[in-house]
């Protein structure tokens, strides 16, 4: 390893994510905070994804055997120690200088994994270096967006294929940004030194002249933005199974499992593109049954506690991934401050599975849930 991140020392009055989230708002200049915390438009989608999981009430059982019991759970041929895993998220280094450093080094001391984001401001043979030789880390995953040069695109996969990446997620639910206020108002910029290294050398795309009644974004979307016959050519230039993070529609899901993706990741990009989209607490349950286990389906947005996970595991979740969060604990405290978060959730998911009568997650199923709830969350 060639970096090691700075030291700090997490707060002792921390004893949650808001917590975490308070002090990362100390840390953080107004243009970090409104790239970090925002959502898109009027932000309904990003509250819907908090206020969802808070809506399913568990059921809680005594007297339960739990002897013996673990958190383990086996995803795409692993077994992990626990089913959580750090989202893709660009731009660390906004929120410490350490960037995606501390985040990867906080993952393979806790067994979290990390799926890094194709932004990333450190490159993606660094994070490699650092997670790969850890024999308790778990998962490293690579987050792909389709680039319209497909030779560019090419040599990115060859690079995480040779830098010990174990799979691809491609997020297929942003051919545009979404329109971002607190961006817009906080006039939000890269600043000097961070960018997505990943991507340089990256040409701009031709744009063909204009047709009556076209902008130039949606002539951009229109020629670039990825289709099913991109999913095709990407699973035929890897040798690395392919998750689809971003699928929200059932009939999206059952396409997918006729595409041989290798996982589906329900997400609505943290209410970051479009706005009034369904909660992912919501989607879960459909995308679980549209799948009819044919692969693993993994869920983020709004998690904030052990019994969220605990709840997405009852919905059919092979495992959760958590964003935010893990920003906050990485502008307060750096790596430590990463690890303090990955610490809490792993606690609370263990203290809400012995409050439930669960020993294992195996046995988590939406009898744990009431059902009731989860019917009115979906009007």
């Amino acid at each position: 390893m060639t970096h090691t991140p700075a030291r700090h020392q997490v707060s002792p009055d921390i004893a949650n994510l808001a917590d975490h989230e308070q002090q990362a708002r100390q840390h953080l200049d107004d243009n970090a905070w409104a790239y970090f915390s925002g959502g898109a438009a009027d932000e309904i989608t990003l509250r819907a994804n908090r206020s969802a999981w808070d809506a399913l009430p568990l059921w809680p059982r005594v007297l339960r055997p739990l002897a013996g019991g673990h958190t383990r759970v086996q995803l795409l041929g692993r077994t992990l120690a626990h089913p959580i895993l750090l989202a893709p998220i660009a731009f660390q280094r906004l929120a410490h200088s350490d960037g995606e450093l501390a985040m990867a080094y906080a993952a393979a001391a806790l067994g979290a994994g990390v799926v890094l984001s194709t932004q990333a401001s450190v490159s993606l043979e660094a994070i490699a270096d650092t997670v790969r030789p850890d024999p308790g880390r778990g998962p490293l995953w690579f987050q792909l967006y389709l680039q319209p040069d497909r030779g560019f695109t090419q040599a990115l996969v060859q690079r995480a294929e040779a830098a010990g990446y174990e799979a691809l997620v491609l997020t297929v639910d942003a051919p545009s940004s979404g329109v971002r206020d607190r961006e817009r108002r906080a006039g939000f910029r890269l600043p000097p030194g961070v960018g997505p290294v990943n991507l340089a050398g990256l040409q701009a795309p031709a744009i063909p002249p204009l047709q009556p009644g076209q902008s130039a974004l949606f002539d951009a979307l229109l020629h670039h933005a990825p289709t099913w016959d991109d999913i095709a050519w990407l699973q035929s230039i890897t040798r690395l199974p392919v998750l689809l993070k971003g699928v929200l529609h059932p009939a999206d899901a059952r396409q997918a499992v006729a595409a041989g993706a290798a996982g589906l990741i329900v997400s609505n990009h943290g209410g970051r593109t479009l706005d009034t989209p369904p909660a992912t607490a919501c989607a879960l349950p459909r995308v679980v049954q549209a799948t009819g286990g044919a692969m693993p389906v993994l869920v983020d947005g709004g998690i904030r506690r052990g019994t969220d996970i605990l709840k997405a595991m009852a919905l059919g979740a092979s495992a959760v991934l958590v964003g935010r969060p893990a920003v906050w604990g990485l502008a307060h405290a750096g790596a430590a401050g990463v690890a303090h978060v990955l610490r809490l959730l792993r606690d609370e998911l263990e203290i809400a599975m012995a409050l439930t009568g669960c020993a294992t997650l195996a046995e988590a199923s939406p009898a744990l849930l009431d059902v009731d709830a989860i019917t009115d969350s979906r009007d």
